[in-house]
């Protein structure tokens, strides 16, 4: 996986747990969703790129 989509990745995870924390302590739980939802699809994303690099080091 590249830095830059390991930073990306990152920065969503970040976005997302923000949003979660946000939502927590607004009682907004849209935006809780939205946060974990946000945490999911880097997580995802992460895994797909392990996927690629472990398939391009064999």
């Amino acid at each position: 996986m590249g830095a830059d989509d390991k930073i990306k990745n990152a920065s969503h995870d970040l976005l997302g747990q923000g949003k979660e924390a946000v939502g927590n302590v607004t009682n907004n739980d849209k935006l809780v969703a939205e946060g974990k939802a946000d945490q999911v699809k880097a997580a995802a994303k992460d895994g797909v790129e392990d996927v690629k690099d472990a398939v391009k080091n064999n």
